[in-house]
């Protein structure tokens, strides 16, 4: 040992340097009058921009400066840690040297302080842990699940498993708490208005309590209702009323009524109480905050004398009179705020500027969500190249979280590096930490004795952690079928990771090996992760086996170096996986040992977003992607407030809760007009976080029943704030992306062009990005142009060779309109849900269908609009106007259809008669397969084929004559597909019965009616010709897009016979 003990005690001291005060702002009077104010409660009301924090740091400083208060004498309390930081920091700046320190805490940190200082020392040997919201769910809902369906009332009994459930559960205990009452006053509240579900919730909400208070947990309501039992002591009560002299309150307009009640017993008997707040930035009323508090403080802090004082500031720095003047358009009236003096409120809204930039306003419409958010990527990305702007200086602000994935998705490819917060998308929605806990998962069953899966195997095995692609799965099912031809290989596959044993194989060519070798390495990984895991290993452990037991992490490495897009999703992954871990910490900490079924059934159960360790602090080189809620007392230069959709923003649905917590009190759910002015708030406070530039987005859709921009766009649009030409349509996708990734392709389109100095440019100009970049490296090289390869042959028929083509009336129409379409729709089953108007369409067909059944020759108006009024409301509309419009259109064409059936000579066979018939074309044989609407027979004893149409659209006299689908049909019928309905009869013809078209101006009432000639016996019929070109087409699988047919066709975006939607493409005429 070297050196020698020392023979008396050895002092240390803590020596603070020696720093400069921050120099005192410059305050405008209104903010120097708060300062000044003495004896008694201030309320001061501040807008956006206003100096409120500085204001209140002055408030503090004074008081020290003046020697009247000593430092820890004052208490300043917000909302968020960050803010709470922030104004620790700044008042510690402008008190450098001097002693002591300012408590400035959130509500809930002084509440746990309190609770901590004054409850039983032996009770707090172990702090509590204190429960995320996600978490306090997952509880909840564990406690259900415990529970017999049968002991709660039958109203709810279906609701009691469900995950919305425990959410409905919190919210309630939340509601109930901010108004100071426990199980015990909900059990007498249930007695007193016969309220079974309230007496069930009560015993609920006391094993909540006893399962937390054994476990040492605790959540942040619970916290406030401590306290607040605390200073109910007198003695606890008096000490802390000596201890603060001054309190100050920042955001006082998000306080619930628990959090007021607590700060009036701790100072509302007439001491110097300071609240800031802004009744038009009032936004968490979800979260039970009041946003009545700012204008019942006067009366409610008063002194009998009279009522708080209230001043207002007025002067703005953050933005000009632009940006004030688009936020105040859509705010609407200041309105009657309780006792307020309508003159306060008045100046409160009427502030000066003196923001060094005058502002831009700008509302932007664009015809697809893809567009709004392809131009949101070119507008940051040109604010960041050509104006010099860090992209930490810019925000994109929505309305809900469902936005977000979409328009991260969108941002990152571009190329602009974006940040959501860790608490705004739920961790089990990341791609990284899904692949991570289907792996543990699988582990898990493995080591309960459990087979997998075949789906889950799949998705284990073409996961970052397997990485086999589609044809590589292939190749692994091939060889495990050479064993066991008589299984499904996804089986085999399935078997084979659970037994890798089935993994041994002889010679195999290489690319087969390759699959099977990264197969068995996969599963011997499993197998690892299973031995921990019935080892009794936490779950964490076993995370961190599969986690570290591939190259995953090597790969994410290089695609981080390699720059480009690359880096910014490995960011994203990173920074999920240690979120992972992180929680799967933590949760140990919480429940000591738990297993990893309930690890992963607790974090998937987490539907709200939990603030995790990654994303506490921003990083300075990214775009802030984030909800308008999250934004709250944030700033940007530029800010985009993106899909200000009507019906979503403002979001206007009821939001009364199944268990009607906001009838505790006796009030009702907040009105229609009141969540308007909720919505109107939040939109003002998004507007408001800008300082030189704002860009509202929203999309504005062709079609009635699409995507419209919001009353907010509207109201905007109408103060002057849109294109100067009114008349501008909505912008369609950029003409080239302003990305590397653009550049390169565009580039790459010019290497082919028939110009040779052009075209020696453009590969001078690749080769030199290559150098720099290496993505682009990859990109350019001509070897990864899939254009400009051959096409390949799918290793399996798109159809049985030796089985029939079978086709419909409606795919042979459309094979002849786009092959390429009805590929992606029929085959790739690519499309959307059925819309608005098939919705239309198979009720009215319903309808009509239903008087041929029954044998009804005169229809009862009355009747079928009975049926119409009975499923009408299940149809999903996107506004109420639109049901309303759609409904009369409805109306009418069921009135037109009542018309013609009656007036026609006809004698109907069958509604929607279904058929299927073969014939033999060119030694290929097909198989006629649908569904007619309507069979009748006329007088001569011919069959007619009635197809009716309700869109809005009909085709024109000469098409009707080679209609497709009309052709099919009579086809059909020569074939005997109505053999049965009307033995030996012949085509007549066929016709369609255009509901929602008038036969002229004349007679509105009657439909249009398009008949087709029934086949010419010594002519070849045209639907024979259709008939085999769909043939050829299927079985030669060239599907050529045609590019007469796009105007309204979904696929646009990965159709290559236009370049509106290609890298580089410019935007279609």
């Amino acid at each position: 040992m070297h050196g020698v003990m020392p023979s008396s005690p050895v002092e240390y001291r803590l020596v603070r340097p020696d720093t400069a005060a921050a120099p005192a702002p410059q305050l405008d009077e209104s903010q120097q009058a708060v300062v000044d104010h003495r004896g008694g409660p201030l309320l001061v009301l501040a807008g956006p921009g206003t100096g409120k924090t500085t204001t209140i740091v002055e408030v503090v400083v004074d008081r020290i400066a003046r020697e009247e208060l000593r430092p820890e004498q004052i208490l300043v309390l917000t909302f968020s840690r960050k803010a709470a930081e922030e104004l620790r920091e700044r008042i510690a700046a402008r008190l450098a040297g001097s002693a002591g320190v300012v408590p400035a805490m959130t509500f809930h940190a002084f509440c746990y302080a309190l609770v901590r200082e004054f409850s039983d020392p032996e009770a707090f040997a172990a702090p509590p842990t204190l429960l995320t919201a996600p978490e306090r769910d997952a509880v909840i809902a564990e406690l259900l699940a415990g529970h017999d369906v049968e002991s709660w009332p039958a109203s709810l009994r279906q609701a009691l498993r469900t995950r919305g459930f425990a959410g409905e559960v919190q919210s309630f205990m939340a509601q109930l708490a901010a108004r100071g009452l426990d199980a015990a006053d909900l059990r007498e509240l249930a007695a007193a208005r016969q309220r079974p579900d309230w007496a069930r919730l009560a015993d609920a909400i006391e094993e909540y309590d006893q399962v937390t208070g054994l476990q040492n947990l605790a959540d942040y309501t619970n916290l406030v209702t401590s306290a607040r039992q605390l200073i109910d002591d007198p003695r606890i009560g008096a000490q802390l009323r000596e201890r603060f002299g001054l309190v100050v309150v920042d955001e006082y307009q998000d306080t619930d009524p628990l959090q007021v009640d607590l700060l009036h017993e701790l100072a509302g008997d007439g001491r110097d109480l300071v609240v800031v707040g802004d009744h038009d930035q009032a936004i968490y009323g979800f979260r039970g905050a009041d946003p009545a508090g700012i204008a019942q403080f006067p009366e409610q802090f008063g002194t009998p004398a009279a009522p708080a004082r209230v001043l207002a500031l007025r002067v703005t720095r953050r933005f000009g009179p632009e940006i004030l003047r688009a936020a105040h358009t859509v705010l609407g009236p200041v309105g009657h705020q309780g006792s307020l003096d309508p003159e306060i409120l008045r100046r409160h809204r009427e502030v000066s500027s003196r923001a060094p930039y005058p502002g831009e306003v700008r509302v932007e419409t664009y015809a697809s969500a893809t567009a709004e958010a392809e131009h949101i990527a070119d507008l940051l990305r040109r604010a960041h190249l050509d104006q010099q702007l860090p992209w930490s200086d810019m925000a994109v602000l929505v309305r809900t979280g469902s936005d977000l994935a979409r328009l991260q998705r969108a941002l990152v490819p571009a190329g602009v590096p974006v940040e959501v917060a860790g608490d705004e998308i739920p961790l089990t929605a990341e791609p990284a930490v899904r692949a991570l806990l289907s792996a543990l998962e699988a582990a898990d069953l493995l080591a309960r004795g459990f087979p997998l899966d075949p789906e889950h195997a799949q998705v284990v095995l073409s996961g970052p952690l397997g990485e086999l692609d589609a044809p590589a799965l292939r190749r692994l099912g091939r060889a495990l079928r050479q064993r066991a031809p008589e299984r499904r290989s996804t089986e085999l596959t399935a078997d084979a990771l659970s037994d890798p044993a089935m993994l041994g194989f002889g010679r195999l060519e290489p690319a087969t090996a390759e699959a099977v070798e990264r197969a068995r390495r996969l599963a011997a990984l499993l197998r690892r992760a299973a031995k921990q895991i019935s080892d009794g290993e936490p779950p964490e452990q076993a995370l961190w086996t599969l986690w570290d037991g591939t190259d995953w992490p090597q790969r994410l490495l290089t695609q981080w170096e390699s720059g480009g897009e690359g880096r910014l999703t490995a960011d994203r992954d990173l920074d999920a996986v240690v979120a992972l871990f992180h929680h799967a910490a933590r949760t140990e900490e919480r429940k000591q040992r738990v297993s990893v079924a309930n690890f992963i059934a607790e974090l998937r159960a987490q539907q709200i977003p939990a603030d995790q360790l990654v994303g506490s602090q921003s990083r300075p080189d990214a775009v802030r992607l984030m909800t308008a809620h999250r934004s709250k007392g944030l700033e940007w230069p530029l800010v985009v407030v993106a899909g200000v959709q009507e019906e979503r923003w403002p979001d206007l649905r009821h939001r009364g809760s199944l268990l009607q917590a906001e009838a505790l009190d006796g009030a009702h759910a907040a009105s229609r007009s009141d969540r308007l002015r909720e919505e109107r708030r939040l939109f003002y406070v998004a507007c408001t976080r800008a300082s030189r530039t704002l860009v509202v987005t929203a999309v504005e859709t062709p079609t009635d029943d699409g995507d419209q921009p919001s009353r907010f766009v509207r109201a905007l649009l109408d103060a002057g704030f849109g294109p100067a030409d009114p008349g501008v349509l909505p912008r369609a996708r950029p003409r080239r992306p302003l990305s590397l990734r653009g550049v390169v392709a565009q580039l790459r389109s010019y290497a082919g062009h028939p110009d040779v100095a052009l075209r020696d440019e453009a590969a001078a100009m690749l080769a030199e990005i290559a150098r720099h970049d290496v993505w682009a490296g990859r990109a350019a090289h001509p070897d990864r142009w899939w254009g400009t390869r051959e096409l390949t042959i799918n290793e399996h028929p798109l159809k049985d060779p030796d089985a029939p083509i079978v086709l419909s009336g409606s795919s042979v129409a459309e094979i002849a309109s786009c092959s390429l379409k009805w590929f992606l729709s029929r085959e790739a089953r690519g499309t959307r849900g059925s819309s608005t108007a098939q919705g239309f369409g198979l009720v009215v067909h319903a309808i009509a269908a239903d008087i041929v059944r029954r044998d009804v020759r005169e229809p009862d108006l009355a009747e079928m609009e009975g049926h119409l009024d009975e499923v009408w409301d299940r149809l999903d509309h996107q506004a109420p106007w639109i049901s309303a419009r759609e409904k009369a259109d409805a109306r009418t064409a069921l009135l037109r259809f009542a018309r013609w059936h009656a007036a026609n000579p006809r004698t109907p066979l069958a509604a929607e008669h279904a058929f299927e018939v073969e014939l033999e074309l060119d030694g290929e044989r097909a198989v006629l397969k649908g569904s007619m609407d309507r069979v009748e027979l006329d007088a001569e004893g011919r069959v007619h084929v009635v197809d009716f149409k309700t869109s809005k659209n009909a085709p024109k006299a000469a098409e009707v004559a080679a209609h497709p689908q009309l052709g099919v049909y009579q086809l059909a019928v020569a074939h005997g597909a109505t053999e049965e309905l009307a033995p030996g009869a012949p085509s007549g013809g066929a016709e369609l019965v255009q509901l929602r078209q008038p036969a002229g101006a004349k007679h509105p009432d009657v439909p249009k009616v398009q008949p087709q000639d029934a086949p010419a016996a010594a002519e070849p019929f045209f639907a024979l010709d259709l008939v085999r070109d769909s043939i050829r087409v299927m079985r030669e699988e060239r599907f050529v897009a045609m590019p007469d047919t796009c105007s309204f066709c979904e696929f646009q975006m990965v159709c290559p016979s236009t370049t509106a939607f290609t890298i580089g493409g410019g935007e279609q005429a």
